[in-house]
């Protein structure tokens, strides 16, 4: 297969899904090595960028996914008529903060660490998938575990919570 075939091949199945495909697989359907994959998903995504196209490749959540530059964000969300729709608050922000440096982390853990209860906050990070509930805790009551998604990595655009920045004390 040519390489603008390949990388036509690569854009049309990131377009088809909504969740980032790992590398393993576009290697498999592409029926060649990962690291010679990786490279046409390189080629393609400076492609795209020197192009100055409306869509980017981006690497996120273990996998690479199409989506829009950042700089174009508040003219698409005026565009789209979602003008802070896709925020969060503060508190939940800091309640995933505690849950992504901590994790699996119980409620109460986080109410110590926070000061406040967040009962609410948890329930409304479940729905929209930023958290998962992990496990239970060995001890009295067995208290639920949190940890965050792979919906949390792509929300902040990172490949891995390797990539959080470090802890100040």
């Amino acid at each position: 297969m040519e390489r603008e075939r390949q990388k036509t091949l690569i854009e049309a199945i990131l377009f088809l899904n909504e969740d980032p495909v790992r590398l393993e697989k576009l290697a498999d359907i592409l029926e060649l090595p990962r690291e010679e994959t990786r490279e046409i998903v390189a080629e393609l995504q400076h492609d795209l960028a020197a192009a100055s196209r409306g869509i980017r490749i981006f690497e996120v959540a273990g996998g690479y996914q199409l989506g829009t530059p950042p700089e174009l964000a508040g003219d698409l969300e005026r565009a789209i008529g979602e003008e802070g729709g896709g925020s969060i608050s503060n508190a939940a922000l800091e309640t995933l903060a505690i849950i992504a440096y901590k994790q699996p982390v119980t409620r109460a853990e986080i109410e110590s660490i926070r000061g406040v209860k967040c009962e609410h906050v948890l329930e409304n990070l479940l729905k929209r998938r930023l958290i998962r509930i992990s496990g239970r805790k060995e001890g009295p009551g067995r208290p639920l575990m949190y940890s965050t998604t792979p919906d949390f990595l792509k929300y902040f655009g990172l490949k891995e919570l390797k990539e959080l920045p470090p802890l100040e004390e």
